[in-house]
């Protein structure tokens, strides 16, 4: 079964647009960063500190539902970073399609915290980690979602989701 699309997810400093970006372009597909599909008023409250609730998320998880849907029609499949954290929150991004891969970027909070730190520019802060594994919910028992490590450098990462991957028949792009 070949994807319509790869959900890279993971908490917020995981890496999800780095690896994201990296993995489509190794596969020769397009990407979009979920972060992009979030209305003004979510950014605000995530860089003054506040979480989102799930009445905030469910019409961002649409839009991006949405943008997949659209690349399904073309039948271009996409690349896309989403944090995805919780299962009802993969399974409205399945809305029913049984072909999205989500590859879960995992690290311990102390290299999360590590990267968050190093991080410039980004609208989510440091002080919503502990909110973020909070929400995090184990993918184990979900046929669709892979994990990979993000200990390594970025190529090293892209390397072992595509060793994930290759049961999938997904390989390198053109």
């Amino acid at each position: 079964m070949r994807p319509a699309a790869i959900i890279i997810m993971g908490v917020s400093g995981s890496g999800k647009s780095t690896i994201g970006a990296l993995l489509a372009e190794r596969l020769g597909w397009p990407f979009a960063d979920a972060d992009g599909f979030h209305p003004p008023e979510n950014v605000a409250k995530m860089a003054a500190g506040t979480p989102l609730t799930d009445a905030d998320r469910w019409p961002w998880l649409d839009a991006i539902a949405a943008h997949i849907g659209a690349a399904r029609g073309t039948g271009q499949p996409v690349v896309v970073a989403c944090s995805a954290l919780r299962r009802a929150y993969r399974d409205r991004l399945r809305a029913g399609h049984g072909d999205l891969i989500f590859l879960h970027l995992s690290g311990a909070p102390a290299v999360i915290a590590e990267r968050q730190a190093a991080r410039q520019g980004h609208f989510m802060p440091p002080s919503l980690m502990a909110s973020q594994f909070a929400t995090l919910e184990d993918t184990g028992d979900e046929p669709d979602a892979l994990s990979v490590s993000v200990t390594a450098a970025p190529q090293s990462v892209v390397d072992a989701a595509m060793a994930a991957l290759g049961p999938f028949g997904l390989r390198a792009g053109p």
